[in-house]
């Protein structure tokens, strides 16, 4: 069995960005498909973040989803136990996540983790969201402050 690194970050669901990797590294996880990379962060960090924000709690998640639940199912889950979002709260939660790491407290953690992986010569990875998914192998989409 090949390990695999779940979704980009910048996927969406119902607007939501990184939702989808979420519940695609809960999935994983459950059938020991997970990459190794992505265990010690399960609940924690951008996953601890989005449940805040939905305003559920991750193991009552990552139980609920296990490695059956569709996207759908555990979106519905979600907003039963917590809340559902409005257009405007997912518009900034995007805009906050999408940029994390460029000119705010994130940015050393960012520029640590670019070294640490070998990529200090890459300016194109410029927010987190850049940094995983050149770190997992897929192109790093052209950053736009605005």
């Amino acid at each position: 069995m090949s390990l695999k690194n779940p979704v980009s970050p910048r996927e969406s669901y119902h607007g939501l960005v990184y939702f989808p990797r979420m519940i695609d590294k809960i999935r994983l996880h459950a059938v020991g498909e997970l990459a190794e990379d992505c265990v010690p962060n399960l609940g924690k960090a951008f996953d601890d973040r989005c449940c805040k924000f939905l305003e559920i709690d991750y193991t009552g998640l990552a139980s609920a989803v296990g490695s059956s639940l569709s996207t759908e199912e555990a979106w519905n889950w979600s907003i039963q136990h917590g809340k559902a979002p409005s257009e405007e709260q997912i518009e900034i939660w995007n805009d906050f996540m999408s940029k994390r790491g460029w000119h705010d407290e994130a940015s050393e953690i960012l520029i640590r983790r670019k070294k640490e992986s070998g990529f200090e010569d890459r300016d194109e990875i410029q927010t987190m969201f850049d940094y995983i998914d050149a770190d997992e192998g897929r192109p790093v989409r052209p950053f736009s402050a605005s």
